[in-house]
């Protein structure tokens, strides 16, 4: 068996392997770095995403917002330095209700998340003293407002935002938001790690060996037959496959996963302006079937579960630019635990509920009823843990690491996970908000116990 040796092994070429082989190659220069994946990078789940980032976290604290903002200035920094290679914008979220009472809930979330440090809230109702609300811009994210505008005034919402519904009664303008090119940020970093000397490796990890209670050596299933890499050092960092190779070290991380899809389709009516920023609808719904829908939809239990009232959170994006009038939209109306399976199934009817869905929030999607635009869907897992944060940091395994856990928020959060991840492995120093995302945590059961508590008050 071919033997090697390397500083580092990393299981997975998805953006948590890659971005973290950036940060080891190119910040920390360590020259012997061994990138494992028996698919192309960053082509299981990485290439599939909405590719949207946010600073506007809620609680229970405000590790959260601290990661992302960390994670955010690393982005822009990299996107001023290649010329913005990967076409970083910012436009924002809005979040919108048609429900008086919501309304209020959304103010006391976003006092929260202004007061963890995500920016400055505006609120506008309608007086006189109101603050101003900056336009959003199209392209670039450079001199944007942070914060966010909370317009209570319907006829603000309105000027602003004509093709939403006039029964709108608050709209949260989250302004430290936007998009990004998942793909290009991910070739940007993978090329620059392997310039730097990292070796990227096709096969599939099969052990983990280990010596005196730490890492030891790793074997590959490649090609040309298997190989063993010595080393001291190894990560999993496999996205979905987090759990299968975290037993290979004989450990249980505490992790699950649910299938989240998107729906792409050509939007030839121009309903949505292709300047809008990301459109998020915050109220439960019941969709509007006809009664041969009705029939035909109760014959099955995943028809039976459309007729009844429907999560919030579908939401949509323009996707493209130039002439592009192609959107993207998600609806996590399915996001119960499940196992990781590929190729993925496919809810039934997926793209028509998205797209009756979003007709709640935006009307003039009511004009595809009839006639829905060829869909394309794809998505991947959201691999989890409990509290909905990150699992980075050393394991119990001497030498092992683990960078996962990026649930739905991988591409956002990947450069400053990968950071902390790096400081970690080089035993650099640590940011205060290490802690908040170290795997120890679900070993401490006065964590455990104000976890109980939490609910799900770590979504949005």
């Amino acid at each position: 068996m071919p033997t090697t040796t390397a500083e580092v092994v990393i299981c997975g070429a998805g953006i948590a392997g890659v971005s973290l082989a950036y940060r080891l190659a190119v910040t920390h220069r360590m020259r012997k770095v061994i990138l494992v994946d028996e698919r192309p990078p960053l082509s299981l789940t990485s290439d599939k995403s909405t590719e949207a980032y946010r600073n506007w976290w809620p609680g229970p604290d405000d590790a959260m917002v601290r990661l992302m903002n960390r994670s955010i200035d690393l982005l822009e920094e990299l996107a001023g330095a290649s010329g913005n290679r990967f076409l970083m914008s910012r436009r924002g979220y809005l979040y919108a209700t048609a429900d008086p009472a919501r309304a209020e809930v959304m103010r006391a979330s976003a006092e929260q998340a202004a007061g963890f440090g995500a920016g400055e809230l505006r609120v506008h109702r309608g007086r006189a003293g109101d603050p101003s609300y900056r336009r959003l811009a199209a392209a670039g994210w450079q001199e944007q407002p942070g914060g966010a505008d909370l317009m209570l005034d319907p006829g603000l919402i309105s000027r602003h935002f004509p093709y939403l519904s006039p029964k709108l009664r608050a709209a949260l303008h989250v302004r430290r938001c936007g998009w990004f090119s998942g793909q290009q940020l991910g070739m940007l970093q993978l090329e620059a790690a392997r310039a730097a000397g990292v070796e990227l490796l096709s096969g599939r990890v099969t052990a983990v060996g280990t010596a005196g209670g730490r890492v030891s050596a790793v074997t590959v299933a490649a090609a040309g037959g298997t190989e063993s890499i010595a080393t001291e050092r190894f990560v999993d960092a496999a996205g979905p496959l987090l759990a299968p190779v975290g037993r290979l070290l004989g450990l249980e991380l505490p992790v699950f996963s649910e299938l989240h899809l998107k729906v792409c389709l050509e939007d030839h009516l121009g309903v949505v302006p292709r300047d809008a920023p990301l459109l998020i609808w915050q109220d439960p719904q019941r969709l509007d079937w006809s009664d041969d829908e009705r029939e035909f939809l109760a014959g099955s239990a995943e028809g039976e579960h459309l007729l009844r009232e429907m999560p919030a959170g579908v939401h949509l994006r323009p996707e493209g630019g130039g002439a592009s009038r192609q959107v993207i939209i998600l609806w996590p109306y399915h996001a119960e635990r499940t196992a990781e399976v590929f190729p993925l199934p496919l809810p039934e009817h997926y793209a028509e509920v998205c797209a009756r869905g979003i007709a709640a929030m935006i009307p003039g999607f009511g004009a595809y009823r009839e006639r829905l635009p060829r869909p394309f869907v794809d998505g991947g897992y959201y691999t989890k843990a409990r509290d909905n944060r990150p699992l980075v940091g050393p394991l119990t395994v001497a030498g092992a690491f683990v960078h996962g856990a990026l649930s739905g928020f991988g591409l956002m959060a990947s450069a400053a996970t990968a950071e902390l991840a790096a400081s970690h492995l080089t035993g650099s120093a640590l940011p205060d908000y290490a802690a908040a995302f170290h795997p120890a945590r679900f070993a401490d059961p006065a964590y455990l116990e104000r976890l109980a508590a939490w609910g799900d008050s770590a979504q949005l």
